[in-house]
């Protein structure tokens, strides 16, 4: 199964590349040329599906907890202020995801979205530290009664040159469901309450929708 977003990518690629090897084909006699072309052709080919596939995920919906919106390891986590939305010191957990991760983002909580605004931006390396603040990015805040406000922010990177947000003021979500995606690597962050009991570690991989990163205490 793959993303939507990844359809005219992988249509233009594949077209593409099956006029390149019918040229080659066509005006070079030498075989090992020819089919070396073929070769190559066929691993990028497999390369761009792989970026834009969509495995299905059941997500266990719980008010309390906090699931990873991306694939990808976890590469911070730390009390820091958040200037954008809360103006306050939240706990902040960051995904990193690489190439041959899976790029989907997904809803953390279920609610109401009750902030969603896109910045365009530079693109510096996604562990850059001024790039949560400085590349094109996305927040987002979604609001439940149990959880309250959790913020996520989709951030790209060098090789990101494009952000996909879904997620629209006023919007009911579903924990666990299709919010966006981040074409060719970057890093999303999230945003939880100080004092919020944390389930990942450091240098953990995380799975989008199914890992949970932090529990909302009673």
């Amino acid at each position: 199964m793959f993303h939507k977003e990844g359809y005219k990518i992988m249509t233009l690629t594949a077209i593409l590349l099956i006029a390149i090897n019918i040229i080659t084909y066509t005006l070079i006699n030498t075989y090992w040329i020819k089919f070396s072309i073929l070769v190559l052709s066929v691993i990028l080919f497999l390369l761009i599906i792989q970026f834009f596939r969509n495995p299905t995920r059941r997500t266990e919906i719980n008010s309390r907890n906090i699931v990873a919106p991306v694939d990808g390891k976890v590469v911070v986590i730390e009390e820091v202020y958040e200037k954008e939305y809360f103006k306050d010191k939240r706990l902040q957990v960051s995904i990193f995801m690489s190439p041959i991760n899976v790029h989907v983002t997904r809803h953390p909580v279920g609610g109401r979205v009750k902030f969603s605004k896109y910045h365009p931006g530079k693109f510096l390396v996604a562990w850059h530290p001024k790039s949560s603040e400085e590349n094109e990015r996305t927040t987002v805040v979604v609001e439940n009664e149990v959880a309250g406000e959790i913020l996520y922010r989709q951030i790209a990177g060098a090789m990101a040159k494009r952000i996909v947000n879904y997620a629209e003021e006023g919007q009911e979500v579903t924990q666990g469901s299709d919010s966006g995606f981040i074409k060719f690597g970057s890093r999303v962050d999230v945003f939880m309450p100080i004092g919020t009991p944390i389930e990942v570690a450091l240098n953990q991989k995380v799975k989008g929708g199914l890992s949970v990163i932090g529990k909302i205490q009673d």
